[in-house]
């Protein structure tokens, strides 16, 4: 199952844009980076999440790595072991929240400072998508 709609694309690039504009406007006012959490309605969240999901899945496909950002959206990137036809979770799973996520997505934050934050919970091998971010 898709994480957008086909039809839901061009809203979901809309808000994933408007998140990146109220963030960058949020540094400039002196919040922290990795603090920046603009108050968006939850629908805009939702399109952001799913947009930039969509990016990163057209980017690296494969079904090596789950990325999951709940409770938006969840998607399996990178080559390599596929899920265990008997659990369906692939070796390698990421778990980040939405703002984390669109913060890392946009540039706001690298991955680095997310994780070593303890904001990323990643297990397996293949557990750092830095050389696929930022996807603007």
């Amino acid at each position: 199952m898709a994480v957008i709609r086909k039809q839901d694309l061009g809203k979901g690039e809309d808000a994933f844009f408007q998140w990146d504009a109220a963030a960058k406007q949020l540094v400039r006012q002196g919040e922290q980076p990795t603090e920046v959490s603009p108050a968006l309605p939850r629908s805009v969240m939702a399109m952001a999440v799913r947009f930039s999901l969509h990016v990163l899945e057209t980017k690296a496909p494969g079904p090596g790595v789950e990325v999951r950002v709940a409770p938006w959206g969840a998607i399996k990137i990178l080559e390599g072991p596929a899920s265990d036809p008997h659990n369906l979770t692939p070796p390698d799973v990421i778990e980040l929240d939405p703002d984390v996520w669109l913060r890392v997505a946009t540039g706001i934050t690298t991955w680095h400072q997310e994780r070593d934050l303890g904001r990323i919970t990643a297990v397996g091998e293949r557990d750092d998508l830095t050389a696929l971010l930022p996807l603007i």
